[in-house]
């Protein structure tokens, strides 16, 4: 069922985050600060911890562990005074108020808040599902990638990762794994793919030179303009014939929003949750969507992580104000914002302008931001 009366009750009791993203987890955080008496508040997250994705290169290259870029949930939602539902939501029932989990018992809501992500997955390109592994979502790749690398230094696997998608993740991702795989001393090879001729395209000429410079000295083997024939168990078949040989083929290649929202009766765009300036769907005012899941209605803008963290005291805001009637905050997106992007080893460049700006102390400055947002989880966790 789909449909559902537009009248909220007079004083919301139940309040359901569906999922752990970045927004979620930054109003878990302020909610325990100053919790609303006589609310319940649930988070679901298809497993305990949530990560962080602007470590995840970091990661990929061997700089961080996986503990230090995980949001554990635990005491996150303890913190909060919320309960914590490990299980994967597959629906919501927006007459009956209820987030269907899979293989579980619903959960009832009042107001509900999506922040469940994306996915990088290429479900048209043959043999991908069986043999490639999507950048997103991170927890599930991080693993992939971590088992990867233990079977290349076995022996298991040749040390050969091919990524699918050259914009600025597809990228970093290249770097990181070179880096990652020469650092355990093995002769690593990557090829970067792209069907587009101009690769980078969503950032500026000296980010870009600096970027290009380092595929270049890395020796990342880059393939523009190319088109995928399929997959297989052993590499990539391109068209005319030729097959590049993988032990792990990585796609980062755009992203798409989770298929279970189209049966959800809200409006969508482009698969994703269309939303009004407040962060709430344009067809349900009981239900608010954030982050990578969610269509900006009044002001779209790309999916970037930035975004996801300055959309929390906003949707925290406008949570509060359903359940004390005050009025709703809108949420103003930057136009533009710094991206610092890592290049495998301890360096980043800086996109911003058209400026030339990168180095290893562009890369600690991106390290002390990364490590200053997880700081307050992690303090939390080991709090316990």
């Amino acid at each position: 069922m789909t449909g559902r009366d537009d009248n909220l009750p007079s004083r919301p009791r139940d309040i359901v985050l569906i999922g752990g993203g970045h927004t979620h987890a930054l109003v878990l955080l302020a909610w325990g600060k100053a919790p609303v008496p006589g609310v319940r508040l649930t988070v679901i997250n298809p497993g305990p911890t949530a990560p962080y994705s602007g470590m995840l290169p970091g990661l990929i290259a061997g700089h961080y562990t996986r503990q230090q870029l995980e949001i554990d949930l635990a005491p996150l939602a303890r913190y909060a005074g919320a309960r914590l539902i490990t299980g994967r939501a597959d629906g919501i029932d927006r007459v009956a108020r209820m987030v269907h989990l899979h293989g579980q018992a619903p959960i009832r809501y009042d107001l509900a808040s999506l922040d469940i992500g994306i996915t990088s997955d290429l479900p048209n390109l043959p043999g991908f599902a069986d043999h490639a592994i999507p950048a997103k979502p991170l927890g599930t790749f991080a693993q992939a990638w971590e088992d990867f690398v233990a079977r290349a230094r076995a022996g298991a696997v040749a040390p050969r990762v091919t990524v699918i998608g050259a914009g600025v993740a597809g990228v970093e991702l290249a770097l990181a794994a070179r880096h990652r795989l020469m650092q355990a001393g093995l002769s690593a090879e990557v090829t970067l793919l792209d069907a587009a001729e101009d690769i980078l395209r969503d950032v500026r000429r000296g980010a870009k030179a600096a970027l290009m410079e380092q595929i270049r000295a890395q020796n990342i083997d880059l393939r523009a303009g190319i088109t995928i024939r399929r997959i297989t168990a052993t590499g990539t078949a391109l068209e005319g014939g030729e097959t590049i040989p993988a032990g792990i083929v990585i796609g980062a290649a755009g992203s798409r929003p989770q298929g279970w929202l189209k049966a959800t009766g809200l409006h969508l765009t482009d698969g994703f949750v269309t939303v009004d300036e407040t962060l709430r769907s344009v067809t349900d005012p009981a239900l608010y969507a954030v982050g990578d899941c969610a269509h900006l209605s009044h002001a779209p803008r790309p999916k970037a992580g930035v975004y996801a963290v300055r959309e929390a005291p906003v949707l925290l805001h406008n949570l509060r104000a359903e359940i004390t009637g005050d009025g709703r905050k809108p949420y103003h997106p930057q136009r533009d914002y710094l991206k610092l992007i890592s290049m495998g080893g301890k360096r980043a460049a800086a996109d911003r302008l058209s400026l030339r700006v990168e180095g290893a102390w562009v890369w600690r400055w991106k390290d002390h931001i990364d490590r200053k947002f997880m700081r307050p989880f992690h303090d939390l966790a080991r709090d316990g």
